[in-house]
């Protein structure tokens, strides 16, 4: 029988268009413009792509080459609106500014303005011809994008960058207890004494009125003045802002049990920490894997991540550092952001480092790096000791968790930095201890039922194919915060006691006048 193309090819196109029309659109929204948030979000749009949907990306960092079902829509100006003094490691050190959570919130907040004031963003919005199935945005210390889900009238997903913390669980359940749950903004590591119970039950109490009563209002305002209008154009009515701030499908979080605590978690909490690591990691560059291959007592990698700057540590200190690294028998690889003279020969400067490459290559003995949870993640993720020198915000309770499970060494940013580091990196190397720990700790992270990029698409494509799984909602969002404290059966058991006790009350004096009466 004679083989004709022309049965088949039907068949082929049937194929092809069947996968075409089985990918859903969904909007990812990452404004924030900082390296490490773009790896998350990079990360997150390319597990879509492969899984055949179309992704329309707000991100202040297009590419300038054409992906197929891949739309970009450039918030670049975030740039600008990111407030690097407060990153600057100098003035930090310095304490001439502080990373405290007003400026965080404040710089957050003034992001999110200039992303919803952003025309590309405004034309996407207002345009009455875009659907999406799904919306999912990056948490930016607001729950204004939430806005974004109601313009489209479609369900919406957090992606937060950190691990379960009492903002994002109560935002799909309930916060958590701070008698037992560390709190990432503080450093205090499980078990508490009673001291550190108290601050964090104090700190937590604070934050939550703080937020209540002062940066909902601004949030609010922020929400109605940019969804209210492109709402009344498309003729519907936008939901209050507390009851769409609190409609998440569910949370993705960049955490794994074997980076962080053993918490409890809702139903729609969905850990997908390292989903941003390839399964086959990126060959290095010919003269990096040349160093790397030659270095026969081990390489150590030295980054303080994408955002912070190793230029702008002060002078001393960095010749310091050089100083103590010409004096180790490894090979030091240095992501540093501008050339440096007169450098040892067993000291290599890149200004971008391919880290994730450089981690997973044999001869990598050590990571020092800012405590970024990216950074945490990667290191377990290959199974490299760390050293950590925190700064701010969540960088300080991963210092200090990486130390507590046994995987790392905390060294803090001081002037004495360079003397401090050599000590660390001499406990690291001589103690086998933090290699076997981490091994341990990076088989709990591999061993897993799904890798996170397979479990992401799983679960974008359970909440559109079930319309915004409500089946997962929990029922505390339900409940107010005084039935959960059954302070209305406490206070009408108070009120029925007190009743008894005028009861008797008057019988007593009744009783009391009766015997009186008897007597007369």
């Amino acid at each position: 029988m004679k083989f004709s193309y022309k049965f088949i090819l039907p068949y082929i196109c049937l194929i092809l268009f069947g996968i075409q029309c089985g990918g859903y659109k969904i909007l990812a929204v990452f404004p924030i413009p900082a390296g490490s948030h773009e790896i998350l979000g990079n990360g997150v749009v390319n597990h879509l792509l492969k899984a055949g949907h179309e992704v329309t990306y707000i991100t202040p960092f297009p590419k300038n080459k054409t992906i197929p079902n891949l739309r970009y829509i450039s918030v670049v100006d975030n740039i600008g609106h990111l407030n690097v003094t407060l990153i600057n490691l100098k003035l930090l050190m310095s304490r001439n500014i502080q990373m405290d959570q007003d400026n965080i919130f404040d710089m957050m907040m003034n992001l999110t303005k200039n992303t919803l004031k952003n025309k590309n963003v405004l034309y996407l919005l207002n345009d009455p011809n875009e659907k999406f199935d799904l919306v999912l945005t990056q948490w930016t210390f607001n729950e204004v994008s939430s806005g974004i889900a109601a313009a489209f009238n479609c369900p919406y997903i957090w992606f937060f960058p950190y691990e379960p913390s009492y903002i994002s669980m109560g935002l799909i359940d309930e916060v958590t207890n701070p008698s037992y749950t560390a709190n990432i903004e503080m450093r205090d590591i499980p078990p508490f004494t009673f001291w550190q119970r108290l601050q964090l039950l104090k700190f937590q109490t604070w934050k939550i009125w703080n937020n209540y009563f002062y940066h909902r209002h601004i949030e609010k305002e922020v929400f109605d003045y940019t969804f209210k209008p492109i709402l009344r154009r498309k003729n519907r009515t936008l939901p209050h802002y507390e009851e769409l701030r609190l409609n998440a499908s569910l949370i993705f979080g960049n955490y794994h049990v074997s980076m962080g605590q053993a918490i409890r978690l809702p139903q729609n909490y969905i850990p997908i920490g390292g989903q941003h690591i390839d399964e086959v990691v990126p060959t290095l560059p010919k003269d990096l894997k040349k160093i790397m291959d030659e270095a026969t007592n081990g390489v150590i990698y030295f980054s303080m991540g994408s955002n912070l700057k190793c230029k702008d540590l002060p002078d001393s200190i960095k010749q310091a550092l050089l100083k103590m690294f010409s004096r180790l028998n490894q090979t030091i690889i240095w992501k540093f952001e501008e050339p440096i003279p007169n450098i040892p020969k067993n000291v290599h400067i890149l200004q971008w480092a391919p880290q994730l490459s450089i981690l997973a290559h044999p001869n990598c003995i050590l990571l020092i790096s800012h405590g970024g949870l990216l950074s945490m993640n990667e290191a377990i993720h290959f199974g490299v000791p760390l050293i950590s020198i925190p700064v701010f915000y969540d960088h300080l309770y991963n210092a200090d968790k990486s130390v507590s499970k046994g995987i790392g060494v905390k060294v803090d940013l001081t002037d004495n930095l360079a003397d401090d580091l050599k000590v660390a990196i001499h406990e690291i190397l001589n103690n086998p201890i933090y290699r076997e720990r981490m091994k341990e700790t990076s088989f709990i992270y591999h061993h897993r039922l799904a890798p996170p990029g397979k479990v992401l698409v799983h679960w974008v494509e359970h909440v559109i194919d079930t319309r915004g799984a409500v089946h997962l909602r929990s029922p505390a969002l339900l409940v107010p915060w005084y039935q959960k404290m059954y302070l209305d059966l406490a206070l009408l058991l108070s009120l029925g006691l007190l009743l008894i006790l005028w009861i008797l009350r008057k019988l007593y004096y009744l009783n009391l006048q009766y015997k009186v009466k008897s007597k007369q």
